[in-house]
């Protein structure tokens, strides 16, 4: 899998120029992998932008009928999605063949969490936590053997995207982000340098990384838990760009791929808004100030803390208004997943680039990074 993006980017950019204003259904000149000319409806511009989940071992036939439709960005899995390695490859074939014969022809981007310890959706690597790794005297070594281990793993399967790895800096002992020893160290220097070493091995067996959960949290309590309810982090500006966001710089620099927003809502940067809903966040401090060039993806649009925001499809098209490329449709209990969200989310992105709402100029760059990355 080739990450050539911003050349990519531009390419595509250029393709989906034709564009404009009009009906629903209205389609654009793009190309695919082999520079034939397509066309793309306005769905098919929106679900570019929509990461699906399910729930079993098979996807479910309305996923395949979006996928074939060129109405799917990409599916997330989960430990209950899979039975064997076999059986894995056998679904990811499936989809991806789905993927290929839509007309947006492009394979999907396959995500899922391999963070190493206790976050492993497949067995095998990594085996180490991010603790683990930070508290050893080799860290910047193993961190690059995890980072290799998740690749060569995942790519395995077919998996092409590791939502990896974790870059917020814990303040506590025992806290939201150190209680499952997902954090490499409450020193923003070491959850820099592991990090930056996890992605440039990890990238390099052709696996995307992603740095989650910007712009940091770590200093979230165990009780902050964003998945079940609204948390706001009362820290300074100052505190925020020099500890909680190092790491991030970092993967930045590193060329990381994609960027994962927190659902936190952070007062010094935006008091109304969680950070995946914020376009003072996404545009303003990760594009603007950090120069993230890639894809951003939110957490999962079913969480607690973004609940207060509205419906399903009110907060799809929210977090797209803001700047996130990828709406990961994914509920906080894995057995509870459903096609039909991400199609909610569809469906009201569609509407909302139709109508105005959404502006078509942002819908083509977000559709262009990501199209990019999917090839």
């Amino acid at each position: 899998m080739g990450f050539r993006i911003s050349a990519l980017v531009a390419t595509a950019m250029a393709a989906l120029a034709g564009l404009g204003p009009g009906a629903r259904h209205a389609a654009v000149s793009t190309s695919g992998g082999a520079g034939l000319p397509q066309q793309l409806s306005m769905a098919q511009l929106a679900g570019q932008r929509v990461v699906y989940a399910y729930a079993g071992l098979e996807p479910p036939p309305s996923l395949l009928t979006a996928v074939r439709a060129g109405e799917a960005g990409g599916v997330i899995l989960f430990s209950n999605n899979v039975a064997s390695r076999a059986q894995l490859r056998n679904v990811v074939a499936e989809l991806q063949r789905a993927a290929l014969a839509s007309p947006v022809h492009e394979r999907l981007l396959i995500l899922t969490d391999q963070e190493g310890g206790e976050v492993r959706r497949l067995p095998g690597a990594p085996i180490l936590s991010e603790r683990q790794i930070g508290e050893s005297s080799s860290g910047v070594a193993l961190a690059r053997s995890a980072g290799a281990g998740a690749g060569r793993n995942l790519a395995g399967v077919g998996v092409n995207v590791n939502l990896a790895p974790v870059l917020d800096v814990y303040r506590e002992p025992g806290d939201f982000i150190d209680q499952f020893a997902r954090s490499y160290s409450s020193r923003p220097a070491t959850a820099a340098s592991l990090g930056g070493a996890f992605i440039r091995a990890q990238q390099s067996t052709g696996v995307a990384a992603t740095a989650k959960h910007f712009p940091g949290l770590g200093a979230a309590s165990t009780a902050q838990n964003t998945d079940l309810r609204p948390v706001t982090l009362n820290l300074g500006l100052g505190t925020l760009r020099t500890v909680d966001e190092a790491p991030y710089r970092a993967a930045v620099a590193a060329g990381v791929k994609l960027v994962m927003t927190s659902w936190a809502i952070y007062p010094a940067l935006d008091a109304k808004r969680p950070a995946g809903l914020s376009p003072i966040v996404i545009q303003d401090e990760l594009r603007g100030r950090l120069g993230f060039r890639g894809v951003t993806i939110t957490d999962g649009i079913e969480a607690g803390a973004v609940r207060p925001f509205g419906s399903l499809a009110r907060r799809g098209v929210l977090a797209a208004g803001a700047g996130s490329d990828l709406v990961l449709c994914a509920a906080t209990n894995p057995a509870q997943n459903t096609p039909q969200d991400g199609l909610t989310v569809l469906h009201a992105l569609t509407a909302a680039i139709s109508d105005g709402q959404l502006g078509l100029a942002s819908a083509r760059q977000a559709a262009a990074r990501i199209l990019a990355l999917r090839r």
